[in-house]
């Protein structure tokens, strides 16, 4: 019997699934425009209001300084405490809703316009742009082997990126810790072990991400680029090239006829793909990785003039005003939907509340804790004592003059002393407080929990005459059986 011949074995390589996709270096082309005009409006703004709002002053402090160590943060006029961590989750909430609400309507303009990564990547282009040269440049200045020139070109631009990226490290621990005392500390060389840490750590961060990253960043570490999609619709504002009007693509000159020739408005310059910060060509639709920085739009607009051709090939539209040809006023109309109605509902209901809610906030606060130890004892002359603790909290910046009282059954009250006290400028205090129920009152109510309120009646110390603001905060008094 004869054996089989021996087939060949093909081994089987395992298929290597990367993580992470290694990309050519993007040189964006600089471009002006009216939107590029904007862009720098708001980087100027947004720096401004950065750089600038650490060195204010208000009533001879800091304007915005969060305290960590104080556990106090100021916000102008405001004196915020841990406790009033809900407000912060209250502007979390708003910044979501505002999120929602604006990219709904126009897509991405918080990454267009205002995202950091987007403001200091444009600062860090513009450096780049100014010691190495336009796009063609700097490919060239790359390609080149390394001489002088090379070297003191991108010494120089390092140089000016670690300069901008230390002020702006500075600055952010500027609002954690009195920015006057760490401007001293840096001109003596005395600054703190953290104080440092925290000022290289967010200067490499800006360093690295500004300078290498950028792209990368909004590619893979921003998760706003995988749900906008869930955020927009055909209505909502984004940018579009109107392939209706542009396909048949090709170069022509600037006086042939394109019904001749049978092509449409693009000339097929790649000047929209140069121009992105990201990379993308726009006229393969909308991307992920779109920023809507409008760049392309600056740069297709420009060619067109030069064209004689009309503006707009890409422009701000929505998939259904650029499917129907229809004009802005048309799909200005639909951009008043549904959700955008709900979105801007519920942002104006949440920004209400929030404005009412600082606007009435006590010039103090009480948290009222019941002693657990023991829930209620008799004292002398069978009293029913029950035993609290007061956390106080004075959110001015003026000394307060405080004094309480209990309102409950017929008969409670503060027992000793120990109902007036006064609470520092926008300090901390604590007060154990005894509260005795008469036994003949207790009688009636054995074995019960009787909700029961303390008031403090407080005047700043200064203005004994002033009227009295009053915070009242609720309770139980145990009776034993």
């Amino acid at each position: 019997m004869s054996t089989p011949p021996k087939r060949p074995i093909i081994p089987i390589q395992p298929a290597s699934t990367a993580l992470y996709a290694a990309e050519a270096k993007i040189y964006a082309r600089s471009v002006s425009g009216y939107f590029a005009n904007w862009r720098w409006v708001m980087v100027w703004f947004t720096q401004l209001v950065f750089y600038g709002g650490a060195w204010l002053q208000w009533n001879g402090r800091q304007a915005l300084l969060f305290d960590l160590g104080e556990r106090r943060f100021y916000v102008l006029g405001l004196v915020l405490h841990p406790q009033d961590f809900i407000y912060l989750a209250a502007l979390l909430v708003i910044s979501a809703l505002g999120l929602f609400f604006f990219t709904a309507v126009a897509g991405r303009l918080w990454c267009g316009y205002t995202c950091p990564q987007t403001v200091y990547t444009e600062m860090f282009m513009w450096i780049e742009r100014h010691i190495e040269g336009d796009r063609l440049a700097r490919m060239r200045l790359d390609e080149s082997p390394w001489n002088t020139r090379k070297l003191l070109r991108k010494g120089g631009k390092h140089a000016a990126w670690l300069a901008l990226a230390l002020v702006t490290g500075f600055s952010f621990v500027g609002y954690f810790v009195p920015v006057r005392e760490l401007a001293q500390s840096v001109a003596s060389l005395d600054v703190s072990a953290w104080e440092g840490f925290w000022v290289l750590f967010y200067a490499l961060a800006t360093y690295g991400n500004a300078g290498f990253m950028r792209e990368q960043v909004c590619k893979y570490m921003c998760p706003y680029a995988r749900f906008q999609s869930a955020l927009i619709d055909r209505d909502s504002m984004v940018i579009a090239y109107d392939s209706g009007r542009g396909e048949p693509r090709g170069s022509r000159s600037k006086k042939a006829d394109l019904a001749t020739l049978g092509l449409g408005s693009c000339v097929d310059c790649t000047m929209c793909v140069q121009v992105c910060p990201t990379g993308i060509d726009i006229r393969n639709g909308l991307q992920n990785e779109c920023i809507g920085c409008a760049a392309c739009i600056d740069v297709c607009d420009d060619v067109m003039d030069k064209m004689g051709y009309a503006r707009g090939l890409i422009r701000y539209a929505t998939e259904n005003g650029v499917a129907g040809q229809w004009n802005r006023a048309q799909m200005l109309r639909r951009l008043w939907r549904p959700r955008v109605l709900i979105y801007g509902t519920l942002l104006l209901a949440a920004s209400g509340t929030f404005v009412a809610s600082l606007a009435g906030r006590d010039a103090f606060q009480i948290d009222v804790i019941k002693d657990r130890g023991v829930l209620a004892r008799v004292v002398d002359d069978g009293m029913i004592e029950n035993v609290y603790r007061l956390q106080l909290m004075n959110n001015r910046e003026q000394p307060q003059r405080l004094r309480l009282r209990v309102d409950g059954p017929a008969g409670l009250r503060l027992a000793g002393g120990g109902t007036e006290l006064t609470l520092p400028a926008t300090g901390l205090g604590q007060q154990v407080v005894s509260v005795h129920l008469p036994p003949e009152a207790a009688q009636a109510l054995r074995g019960s929990a009787v909700p029961i309120r303390f008031v403090i009646e407080g005047r700043p110390l200064a203005e004994p005459g002033a009227a009295p603001e009053v915070v009242r905060e609720a309770s139980t008094f145990y009776v034993p059986r």
